[in-house]
């Protein structure tokens, strides 16, 4: 009866660890990654400006609308309906940063990582902007595809956690500074220095970076200080 039982304690834990693996592939919040005290930046690599203050260079409109053009050393977008400007260039392992300005607490905007390109669509990762009542700033979208990753629209209870949590980072009226950190299979998104999102996913492990313009007729959207560090998987 011990042997038998001790047999069937093995057994169940075994199945418990390959479920939580099978989790972890598919995508999930991850506790190990979520400590907000440090931005993680890495060492070694210098970083690379995307955006060099005077011209698109580096940058293309992928859709039959919009229009991106640089005024004071800032991109601002305009659309009457949503598109994604994206870089010419893909990368896999990262950390990037970009500041935002939208216009008004009625918008939304996002900046696209690892993202998919065809022709009129972007889709793919998104650190979502929300200045929005529903301050979901620096949630996990995947745009055209999946939906909300984290936090998932379907859990009411996960929406207000992370909206009193994560939600006063963001400032809907003045410049706010995005990091994202995308290694292997962890996504990692801060917010005016304050982490939002530790999530691991498999389904996208190369993109483009991107900045969108949600689509309001006469709306501009500001973006800048947009730069990129590659690093090595695992570091």
């Amino acid at each position: 009866m011990i042997r038998s039982a001790y047999g069937s304690a093995l057994t169940a834990l075994l199945v418990a660890s390959a479920l939580g693996l099978g989790a972890a592939l598919t995508g999930c919040q991850s506790s190990e990654d979520s400590s907000p005290s440090s931005s993680e930046a890495p060492s070694g690599e210098a970083w690379t400006p995307l955006f060099d203050g005077e011209s698109l260079s580096g940058w293309r409109n992928p859709y039959d609308w919009g229009t991106a053009r640089v005024t004071g050393g800032v991109i601002e977008l305009r659309a009457d309906e949503k598109f994604f400007l994206v870089t010419e260039e893909s990368y896999d392992d990262f950390v990037f940063e970009g500041e935002v300005q939208v216009p008004d607490r009625e918008s939304n905007s996002g900046f696209m990582f690892r993202a998919q390109v065809d022709t009129n669509r972007v889709y793919g990762y998104q650190a979502e902007v929300d200045p929005s009542e529903r301050a979901w700033s620096g949630g996990l979208y995947d745009e055209g595809r999946r939906g909300w990753l984290n936090p998932p629209e379907e859990d009411s209870a996960a929406g207000a956690t992370f909206r009193q949590k994560r939600g006063g980072a963001f400032n809907p009226t003045g410049w706010n500074e995005y990091r994202i950190r995308a290694v292997g299979d962890s996504l990692r998104i801060w917010v005016n220095g304050q982490m939002a999102t530790a999530y691991r996913d498999t389904v996208d492990s190369a993109g483009v970076i991107g900045i969108q313009h949600h689509g309001e007729d006469g709306k501009v959207y500001r973006f800048r200080d947009l730069r990129i560090r590659e690093v090595e998987s695992g570091a």
